[in-house]
């Protein structure tokens, strides 16, 4: 363990080129590489980073309250984060279990923020009133909890090596667990719909995983290319999954209305798509990991923008939309830093 955290303090992706100042890109789907880095006149939007204290944080996984409030996951040094955008002070706080390896989170209705402790077979829920966290240990046959969920009273998970989904019930501490039926599927990526149901992505296959919560019954969604990995999700107010391809480098769709899937390239095709959120904007927000680059595709148009991360290096493993402050959270891996886009302007401008 202590060299996969050593690992993880050290660890940095290739620096993204470009310089380090913000800058937006205008992209039409499907344009050839070297078209799609030409920059736009007037860039809109642009990236605010902010430098988290702890020596060696690396963020994992950022979420966001409704008071605005960040959390985050510090994975190397096992500390949840806390950042006030208002003062903008760090507060972090350690897990009880050393060396947990916290990795997701996500905050529930209620203000509870739950997290993953993805080396330690736990769930965390830290109180942001008292700053005291609960651990619920898992069985040996969940070890690796890996992206939380708060659905319908009750935890979800996914635990990617271990090849199961997960429900832990706050109340009593039950867990009861769902085995996928594909092995190594590594279920990644998980997700709400509005109907009830979970979307969780299957990122060692080329399909999705469709959950019913009542009963865990688990229905497996091939994806049309077998290349295709997906990795991230997020399901938007029609009920359509939106979905990071991860190996092919692009930007997928499914429609379980009418069950067909399109993929659009990236701006680059080996940038290795990771994070996935839906802004106030009503864009699909995306990272390009190996590039350093965020991306926001328009589903009417299907044009994409680029902004470029202002620090080199920095990987987005997950977002957190903010819908009331229309910001968009991004935990940087590799830089020890949270950034911010604000979409008031862009987002007043599309609700118009």
């Amino acid at each position: 363990m202590s060299t996969l955290i050593e690992l993880l303090r050290h660890w940095r992706h290739s620096p993204a080129s470009g310089c380090a100042l913000c800058l937006a890109f205008t992209v039409p789907a499907g344009t050839a590489p070297d078209h799609a880095r030409r920059p736009a006149i007037a860039p809109a939007l642009s990236i605010v980073e902010y430098q988290i204290p702890r020596r060696g944080a690396f963020p994992h996984d950022p979420a966001v309250g409704a008071d605005g409030i960040v959390w985050y996951t510090d994975q190397a040094n096992s500390y949840i984060g806390r950042f006030d955008p208002v003062t903008t002070r760090f507060t972090d706080y350690a897990t009880p279990t050393r060396q947990s390896g916290p990795h997701g989170i996500i905050v529930a209705p209620d203000g509870m923020v739950w997290y993953t402790g993805n080396s330690a077979g736990r769930i965390g829920r830290l109180d942001p009133r008292t700053h005291v966290i609960k651990e619920y240990a898992l069985p040996k046959a969940a070890r690796d909890p890996h992206t939380p969920l708060w659905h319908d009273g009750a935890l979800w998970f996914t635990a990617q090596h271990s090849n199961l989904i997960g429900r832990l019930d706050p109340a009593t501490g039950d867990v009861k667990i769902f085995p996928v039926a594909t092995p190594h599927a590594n279920p990644y990526g998980m997700v709400a719909a509005p109907d009830g149901t979970i979307w969780v992505a299957l990122f060692g296959t080329n399909k999705l995983a469709h959950v019913t919560p009542a009963t865990g019954a688990i229905d497996e969604i091939p994806l049309p290319d077998s290349g295709t990995r997906p990795r991230r999700l997020v399901v938007d107010r029609h009920g359509v999954v939106w979905f990071t391809d991860y190996a092919q480098g692009k930007l997928g769709r499914y429609d379980p209305a009418t069950r067909r899937t399109r993929e659009w390239p990236t701006p680059d095709e080996r940038s290795r798509p990771y994070g996935i959120a839906i802004g106030s904007d009503g864009r699909i927000w995306f990272d390009e990991s190996r590039q350093g680059v965020m991306v926001a595709f328009d589903p009417t148009t299907k044009a994409m923008e680029q902004l470029t991360i202002p620090t080199p290096g920095s990987v987005v493993r997950n977002i957190a939309s903010d819908t009331v402050h229309h910001r968009l959270w991004l935990a940087l891996s590799g830089t020890g830093r949270i950034g911010m886009i604000d979409l008031s302007s862009v987002a007043s401008a599309a609700m118009r």
